[in-house]
């Protein structure tokens, strides 16, 4: 009776099994957008979450306005409310970063601030509904 048993639940359980990665795959890949940035000088735009190349990437939404400010920088919120300040928004000839990949050490993501480096002060937030990772 045993074996019976145990050759009815290896299928199920390795079904079970490939059903649940299929789905977290799935949940994984498709992009999850902020709600829309709101703060001192950035008052409008997205950044989306998604996974391109295997890299974990944010983009602002292309009616992100760059605030008119010395040295704006892509900063992260994760859900223990670690800070993690990134990548200048604006670098040399005027290239702006409008996506980034996010590092490893960075283990989700529940807001995406803009920050201003030279006058530390928040310019903007917005919030993912739940942390991506």
């Amino acid at each position: 009776m045993r074996r019976i048993r145990s050759s009815w639940t290896r299928p199920a359980a390795l079904g079970a099994a490939l059903a649940l990665v299929v789905v977290t795959a799935a949940w994984t890949s498709a992009p999850v957008t902020t709600s829309v940035f709101k703060g001192a000088k950035v008052n409008g735009g997205t950044a989306t979450f998604e996974m391109m190349d295997g890299k974990r990437t944010l983009t602002l939404s292309d009616d992100f306005k760059v605030p008119d400010t010395p040295a704006p920088h892509w900063q992260v919120v994760d859900s223990k409310g670690n800070t993690y300040l990134l990548q200048r928004l604006v670098v040399k000839d005027d290239k702006f970063n409008k996506t980034i990949t996010l590092p490893a050490y960075v283990r989700d993501v529940s807001k995406v601030q803009i920050w201003c480096a030279w006058a530390e002060a928040l310019l903007g937030e917005a919030s993912f509904e739940s942390p991506v990772k």
